[in-house]
Formats: C-alpha cells, structure tokens, sequence
C-alpha cells in the first residue's frame, strides 16, 4: 500500500503528537490546480452576483478549497499540502513577462506623462499611508511597530515576497516572529485584494455610469479580426517566454543588489519583456501578440489557483487576534482609497475604475491581484488597454523601488 500511495506523494504518520501529513506531488498538485480553475469558473459562471462584481473565478474556488483542507487540518484528519513552490514561482515569473512584453513604449506615449506621475504618486501616497496606520494602531493595541509594519506595506503593497524579505530583518531589530506574521498578513492581503478590488470598481462605473470605449481593444484583436491562435507562433513565443525569463535573471540580480531595496524575482522578467518588446519593435523582429496573450492569461488563472488552494488558514489563528485589527483597518483603508483617491488622481473615468481595481489588488499583496482584478472588471464591463498594459507594470516597479527603502529607513527607528 505504501509503494502505491508513493506515486501520488510523500505519507508521514502520526508521530510525537504530530498528525499524519500528506504532500502530493506536483503533477498531482496541478491536478487539483485544474479542479479550482474548472470549478471556480463553473460557480462565477452561475453567479449574477460575483460576475457583477468581478471576482476572479479562481479566488472563489481557491477559497472554499483551502477551508475545506484546513478544516480537515484542524479537526486533526491529516494534513494536506502540495509540492507547489517550484510551479507558483514558474507561473508568476512567466506571467509577469508577459504583461512587461506588452509595454511599449507606444503606450506609455498614448497614456500621456500626467498619468504616469498620478500612478507613481498614488502608489508612494498609499504605502505611507498604510504603514502610519499599522504604527499607529500597533501602538494603540501594544503590538511591536515592526510587526505593526509587516501587517502593513510590507505584507500589504509589498506582497507574500517582501514580508518574507523583511521578517528576518525585523526579527534582527527585535520583532519576534516578524516573518510568521508577514506570511500570515500577506497571504490574507491577497484574498482581501481580490475580494475588494472587483466591487470597487463596480461600484464606481454604476454610481458614475461609466462605460467602456468599444473602439478600445485588446492589441490581439485591434485589426477586427478574431485572432486565431497557431501551433507554430504558440510554440515560437512560448519558447521566447523562457528566453527572455532566463534573461531577466541577470536584471534581477543587479536590481536585487541594490542597496536597501529588496526586489521580488518577477521584476526582472518584467523588465526583460519590457526591453524585448521594445527593441524587436524597433528592429522590426516579428512577434505575435495573440499567443503571447494566451499564455499570459494561462499563468496568471493557474498562478491564482495554486497561491490560494494552498493557503493555510490554521497557521494563522496564533496571530489572528491583533493581526485581524490592523487586516481590518488596512482593508477600510483601501477600499476608500480607491474610491477617493485613486478613482480621482487616474482621471474618473472607466479606465480610472478599472485602475482602481488593480490599485486594490497591488495595495492588498501582489501584482498579480492587480491584474486578475482588472480582468475581471474588463471582462465585465468591457476592455480598456491602458489600465492593463501600463497600471500593472509600472504601479508594481514604483511599489518595488519605494517600499522597500520606506521599510528599511522607517522600520530602523524601531530597532530594540
């Protein structure tokens, strides 16, 4: 029996008051990948509500599978986990290259100077803000200010990623537990991104009554014509994809040595789909941008799927208690900084309430929630191509420059 169970994964049983675990393996994993896709799409599909307010199928679906794995969990059946590590980071990587190819500078010329400030300003305008009330309520409820500023942009804007970065040089200042804590406040960020972002944004295009332009299209049909995928290009870009990851490795790395700047790996690819876009551009090297969509949309719904299935909602109930109030006030905060912040800085029109979406899912964990609440609100409500070209992108490499040094020359007058 143990032999066949082998081939699904690793079995350890009961041990020193320990229960049994389980942990498939990652062909099993993304099996069960598939499952939250299919059915994350089968419940939005059957949902006025949550298509209303675009919540990402994969989210839904996400969700309710972590709580019924951390259920059996904490009822002490087994513990359940997944070798994901290696294909979330695959995924994430892929996905950001994708979105940095599509950012020409074309489009940084059609989405003019002044948004590019208003974008920047609002990303610097946020982290602040989060990290003044994080200190400010951690002193009110006699938590660390370090740990008040992991539960802040540093899980927060910053992600899983800078939280983790930053634990350990928090824990060095004093701060115990400080990368726990982070993990924990990061990866309630991103379920909080994804389920604020969508009605938002929702609610600002049926309060203003704002529509799409129908005239603004995806660049992948922009001729008129249903772009038809082939096995050839899909082939051609995909093994272009992983070029061009490869060689943002070396962006990363001299990025990453920065010093007081701690940059996530996915910002090296997207800067290297950035730069290729832009020189094949110029240099009139052929690309095709349909198959570079498609495998773009394929990574982000399967990075999505993997982040929040596997989310551990029993490591979290040490630290629910003084976490979950500054979660919560972290959450009003977002949510009316979108609504009368954002919405007004990115010029009050749909593509402004569309950029608040990602504004949400950025300021709440990843760049990744910024662009799955962006496409939901588009596939809604109609596509703008700014806010999903440009907003992700640069909102994300502005957040990766400011925050980290912001944490570091904040967090150092806190040092034990």
């Amino acid at each position: 029996m143990e032999s066949i169970i082998s081939y699904f994964g690793t079995f350890k049983p009961a041990a020193d008051g320990a229960i049994a675990s389980f942990k498939f393996e990652y062909l099993c994993t993304l099996g069960f990948a598939a499952i939250v896709i299919f059915l994350g799409r089968a419940i939005v599909a059957r949902s006025a509500a949550l298509r209303k307010y675009a919540i990402p199928a994969p989210v839904v679906s996400g969700i309710i599978f972590s709580i019924l794995i951390s259920v059996i969990k904490g009822f002490g059946i087994v513990s359940i986990s997944f070798d994901a590590t290696i294909m979330k980071d695959l995924c994430q990587n892929l996905f950001f290259l994708c979105v940095g190819f599509g950012f020409s500078a074309k489009m940084l010329k059609k989405a003019g100077g002044k948004l590019c400030i208003m974008i920047a300003f609002a990303a610097c305008l946020l982290i602040t803000c989060q990290n003044i009330l994080g200190i400010a309520l951690s002193k009110v409820i006699g938590l660390n200010p370090l740990l008040g500023l992991q539960c802040s942009s540093a899980a927060m804007s910053g992600g899983v990623g800078t939280a983790s970065a930053f634990g350990p040089i928090f824990e060095g200042w004093g701060a115990a537990d400080a990368t726990t804590i982070g993990v924990a406040a990061g990866t309630l960020g991103n379920i909080m991104g994804s389920l604020i972002g969508g009605p938002v944004a929702a609610f600002l295009i049926m309060r203003h009554g704002l529509k799409s332009d129908p005239n603004d299209k995806p660049e992948a049909v922009a001729t008129g014509k249903v772009p038809e995928l082939n096995n050839t290009r899909m082939i051609m870009m995909f093994a272009l994809t992983l070029l061009l990851a490869a060689l943002g490795m070396p962006i990363y790395c001299l990025l990453d040595n920065i010093p007081m700047i701690e940059m996530p790996k996915f910002i090296g690819c997207l800067f290297a789909g950035a730069i290729a876009r832009n020189v094949m551009e110029a240099c009139n090297i052929k690309f095709y941008v349909p198959e570079v969509d498609a495998i773009e949309h394929m990574f982000l719904e399967l990075y999505l799927a993997l982040v929040l299935m596997t989310t551990d909602f029993t490591k979290l109930a040490p630290v629910a208690g003084q976490m979950g109030v500054i979660l919560v006030a972290q959450a009003i905060l977002i949510a009316l900084f979108g609504i009368f912040v954002s919405f007004n800085l990115f010029g009050r029109d749909y593509g402004a309430a569309v950029m608040t979406a990602g504004n949400i899912g950025w300021g709440c964990g990843s760049g990744s929630n910024a662009v799955a609440n962006e496409k939901a609100i588009m596939d809604q409500y109609g596509w703008h191509n700014i806010a999903w070209v440009l907003y992700p992108s640069f909102a994300v490499i502005i957040d990766d420059i400011y925050n980290p040094i912001f944490l570091s020359v904040i967090g150092s007058f806190f040092k034990a």
